[in-house]
C-alpha cells in the first residue's frame, strides 16, 4: 500500500486518533509476569508472585497496571482449531479501494471464522487469517462473502497446512 495511501486509509471526514498515553518502561518483573501470563493466563496472583520473587499485593498491583495502561488487552484460551471443528485454515491476502480501510476492517470483524486481521504495506493491503468447518465453507466464505464487499478489489487464499502458535520463552 503507497505511503500516501496508508495516511488516508481513514478517509477525509474521519476525524485523527487522539493520541495514545505514553507507555511507561517496562522492568524485568513486568516482562516476567507478561511472559507467565502469556503462557498461562490463569495463573493464580500468589504463583506469579512467587515465580517473579515479589509479594503478592507487588505482583496485584503490577498486573492492574499493566491491564490499566494497556499493556495487557485482556485474557483468553488457545484453541486447537481443529479439534474444535474448524478444520480449514487459510490466509487471505486482500487488495482494497483506497481509503476504505476502515470500511472494510468493520465487515471482515463480522465474518464467521475470521481470527486475525491486518492492514499491511506491500503486494496487497489487508492480511485475514480465517478458520472454518471444511474447504466447502472456506470457499463460501471467499466467494460469497468476502468478494461482494464492493471496496474490495482482489484476494488470493493461502491454505494452511500446518501451523503453530510460538508463544513466549520461559523465564
Amino acid at each position: 500500500m503507497p505511503d500516501e495511501q496508508m495516511a488516508n486509509s481513514g478517509g477525509p471526514s474521519s476525524p485523527p486518533a487522539p493520541p495514545s498515553p505514553a507507555a511507561r518502561p517496562l522492568d524485568t518483573i513486568d516482562r516476567s509476569i507478561l511472559r507467565m501470563l502469556q503462557t498461562d493466563g490463569r495463573a493464580s496472583i500468589r504463583s506469579v508472585a512467587e515465580r517473579v520473587h515479589v509479594s503478592r499485593a507487588n505482583a496485584y498491583a503490577r498486573i492492574n497496571r499493566l491491564i490499566d495502561d494497556g499493556v495487557i488487552r485482556g485474557f483468553s484460551a488457545l484453541v486447537d482449531q481443529e479439534r474444535a471443528g474448524q478444520g480449514a485454515s487459510a490466509y487471505i491476502t486482500l487488495k482494497i479501494v483506497q481509503n476504505s480501510w476502515r470500511t472494510v476492517r468493520k465487515q471482515l470483524t463480522s465474518l464467521p471464522g475470521a481470527t486475525h486481521i491486518a492492514l499491511v504495506s506491500g503486494d496487497f493491503d489487508v492480511l485475514l487469517l480465517v478458520h472454518t468447518k471444511d474447504n466447502r465453507e472456506l470457499r463460501e466464505l471467499v466467494l460469497t462473502r468476502i468478494q461482494s464487499i464492493p471496496e474490495v478489489l482482489s484476494t488470493r487464499t493461502l491454505l494452511v497446512f500446518e501451523e503453530t502458535n510460538l508463544g513466549p520463552e520461559e523465564a
